[in-house]
Order: structure tokens, then C-alpha cells, then sequence
């Protein structure tokens, strides 16, 4: 019965999710409950279920962030990214998706578009240009860039954690591919923009009146908040050396930039975003109920039986299915999910290090298919529909489309090369 009853409610789940015709973290926090108060689990089984590494890393990395957001240091990096295209439409495109895709890598792709997105909707205005070309631009570099780091986007928090895995460990694997993605995504949007965004010659009036300098509100603070952010990344690469996981350093450096800045703890603590960590708590605790009730090891027995004990087959399927179930559901709760299946595979004799960074690549790029497979995504389309210029479903995919397919076909490539040869 109890098979029944945590199937059923994580399938409706799951749906309520996609649908987002609900609020998501409700929907994930009634599951988790459900799940308990039907007495499919155990409140102890739930709670202990609930990994608060992952919880308290994105807590840390949101209140730097958010220290960080303050000073106006992200304005005065875009006032220097419209100079250096020199008006050149299609060069700030490029420009602006660099910047995101290593801020994504270094912050988290989330919080990189929250903070960036409002900055670009204004030089699309300065610039008397359409915003279109350059929002859709910065998610898809968003959820690439992310791809390359523990913290660049929360599907590798939730690996990172599962299967022991480091801030190094995920630069190491993964930040090579995501390279030669980038690369290949820039042809693709000169060829979607490139040759539509036409110079103008009149904007060099408008981009020489731009002083980036006037942007920062506290240099102080900037300055020292830029100092503990980069300890804190120093810190998670070596935080096997040194003993602390990762979200103990995100934390310390969260509290150390209160302390050194001087900032108000109420005011801090506001940058975070409750909603996306109770979410995860709910999330927690319904995939442990359907992972206690056996559903989670009758699949892995199925893919197992699939792959024949073939790890190519395993790690390329993971990779493929991965990103197009990202691009259905939002690729935080179908990672949630699918890291007891790898695990599962892993029990039966596979090999770990292929299976796990192909899910890794295929939950994060997928999220690049559709408007909502990843949550950056939601975010740039609220905000733009906020704006004035609503992202369509349709819009999304025509692009998506072409991005996901070149980045697939590249780490199908690398993960055979690099894993499976």
C-alpha cells in the first residue's frame, strides 16, 4: 500500500511542478509532509533525509551574493562590458554571456540572472535595442557556465553532496567541456542574431556618456566583499585538505562579510531565498519515501537490466535522458530523483565517475530546452515579462533547441573520450 500511496503523491507532485500552476514549494513541502503524516515514513526518516550541506551552501553563497549585489559591483561590471563592445551590438552579446557564464560558474546561475537581468533590460534601453536577443542569450549562458562548477547550479550541489564530490572535482571534469560548449554556443547566436543586430554608429554617443565608476554605491564594501568571496572559493578548493565540506566555508563566509562589512544580520539574511531551500526540504524528504518503498530500486533494476552491464550504454543514456527530463520538469527536483538511481547503478558494479558527471551534463544543459527546465530560466522570463517583453514558450525552444543539441553532442563526445575509452 505504502508503494501506492508514495508513488501517487510524488507523481501529482511532480505534475503540480511542471505545470506551475502552483506555487513549487508547497507543492514539494505538502508531498514531503504527506508522505510523513500517511506514515509512509517516519518523521526521523524524513528529516534525517534532508541534506543540510546543500541547504546551508546555497544559504552562504546567497548572502554573499547578496553583500555583494549591494555595492553596485554588478552594474559597474556591465558599464565596462558596453564599453568594451565599442556599440557593437552583437560584441555586448557576447560580452554580457561570458560575464554570465563565469559569474554563474563562480556564484550560482540563479543568482547570477537575478542580478544581472535587470542591469541588461536597462542597456537594452539605453541602447534603443530590442532586450530579446541578450536575455535569452544570458540563460542559456547561465545554465552553461553553471555547468562547470559544485555551486554554479543547484543539480551539482545535490551530486556534489550524494557522491562526495569537490569544488575541484567538478572543475576539473567538467570545466573543459563547458569551454568548448561556450565556444559552440557563440556560433550558434551569431548565427540566430549575429547577422540581424546591426551596428550603429549613433550608440558610441550614448556608450561614451556611460561611466561604469558611478555605479558603485560602497567601494568599501565591494572591496571586501569581493576579498571574502574569493577566500571562500579558495576555500572550497581545498576544503578536503583543510577538513570543512563546503557548506561550513559558503556559511563562515557568509557570517565573516557581515561581520567585515558591517552589515545588518536581518537585512543579510533577507537575501536568501526561503523558498528555494524549503523547497529542497520538501523535496528531500518525498524522494526518501519513494526510495524507502522500493520505487527507486525497481527502476534501477530496469536500467541495469537496459544497459545489459554496459557502462557506455548506461552513461550516455544517463546523459541523453537526463537532459530531456530537465527540460519537462525543472531539472532540481528530476536530479533529486535520479541520484538514487546512479547509485543504485554504482551498487551493481558500474563505474561511478562516468555516470555521475553525465548526469551532471545532462540535467544542467538540458535546462536550456525549454522555459522551464531550470530555474534561471523562470526567473529572466518574469522579469522580462515584468519588463514589458514576455519570453514565449515557443520563442524558448526554437533557440533552446540548437543550443542543447551542439552541447549534447559535444559531451557525448567528451564523456567518451575522457570516461569510456
Amino acid at each position: 500500500m505504502d508503494v501506492f500511496i508514495a508513488g501517487g503523491i510524488f507523481l501529482v507532485a511532480y505534475a503540480l511542478i511542471a505545470s506551475e500552476r502552483f506555487d513549487r514549494t508547497l507543492i514539494a513541502l505538502l508531498g514531503g509532509l504527506l508522505v510523513v503524516a500517511l506514515g509512509v515514513i517516519s518523521q526521523e526518516e524524513a528529516f534525517a533525509a534532508i541534506d543540510f550541506n546543500v541547504i546551508f551552501l546555497l544559504a552562504g553563497m546567497m548572502v554573499l551574493a547578496g553583500g555583494l549585489a549591494r555595492t553596485g559591483f554588478f552594474e559597474f561590471v556591465a558599464g565596462h562590458a558596453i564599453h568594451a563592445s565599442r556599440g557593437r551590438p552583437f560584441r555586448l552579446l557576447l560580452i554580457l554571456s561570458v560575464l554570465t557564464a563565469v559569474l554563474a560558474a563562480v556564484l550560482d546561475n540563479v543568482t547570477t540572472v537575478v542580478l544581472l537581468t535587470p542591469v541588461t533590460l536597462s542597456i537594452a534601453r539605453t541602447l534603443r535595442v530590442s532586450p530579446f536577443p541578450y536575455l535569452i542569450s544570458q540563460i542559456f549562458a547561465s545554465n552553461i557556465g553553471g555547468t562547470a562548477t559544485l555551486i554554479g547550479d543547484p543539480p551539482n550541489i545535490l551530486i556534489g553532496s550524494a557522491a562526495g564530490l569537490d569544488f575541484g572535482d567538478f572543475i576539473v571534469n567538467l570545466a573543459p567541456v563547458v569551454v568548448v560548449i561556450m565556444v559552440a554556443f557563440s556560433g550558434i547566436m551569431w548565427l540566430a542574431f549575429g547577422r540581424s543586430m546591426e551596428d550603429d554608429a549613433d550608440r558610441l554617443d550614448v556608450l561614451a556618456a556611460v561611466d561604469p565608476a558611478s555605479a558603485i554605491r560602497d567601494r568599501r564594501l565591494m572591496i571586501r566583499a569581493l576579498i571574502v568571496l574569493g577566500l571562500t572559493i579558495v576555500g572550497f578548493l581545498v576544503h578536503s585538505a583543510i577538513g570543512l565540506e563546503a557548506a561550513t566555508i559558503a556559511l563562515l563566509g557568509a557570517t565573516v562579510l557581515m561581520i567585515v562589512g558591517r552589515l545588518d544580520p536581518h537585512e543579510a539574511l533577507r537575501d536568501i531565498e526561503w523558498t528555494t531551500l524549503f523547497f529542497f526540504v520538501g523535496l528531500f524528504m518525498l524522494i526518501e519515501a519513494v526510495v524507502q518503498v522500493g520505487i527507486v530500486g525497481g527502476i534501477t533494476d530496469a536500467l541495469a537490466q537496459a544497459a545489459g552491464g554496459r557502462l557506455d550504454l548506461a552513461a550516455l543514456g544517463i546523459l541523453w535522458f537526463s537532459a530531456l527530463a530537465s527540460a519537462i520538469v525543472d531539472n532540481i527536483p528530476y536530479t533529486a530523483t535520479a541520484i538514487p538511481i546512479v547509485e543504485g547503478l554504482i551498487d551493481r558494479g558500474l563505474r561511478a565517475e562516468p555516470l555521475w558527471w553525465s548526469l551532471a551534463l545532462g540535467a544542467s544543459l538540458g535546462g536550456n530546452l525549454t522555459i522551464v527546465g531550470a530555474s534561471a530560466n523562470i526567473v529572466v522570463a518574469n522579469l522580462a515579462a515584468r519588463d514589458g517583453h514576455p519570453i514565449s514558450f515557443g520563442q524558448f525552444f526554437r533557440y533552446g533547441l540548437g543550443v542543447v543539441a551542439a552541447s549534447l553532442a559535444i559531451s557525448t563526445v567528451y564523456v567518451w573520450a575522457r570516461y569510456l575509452l
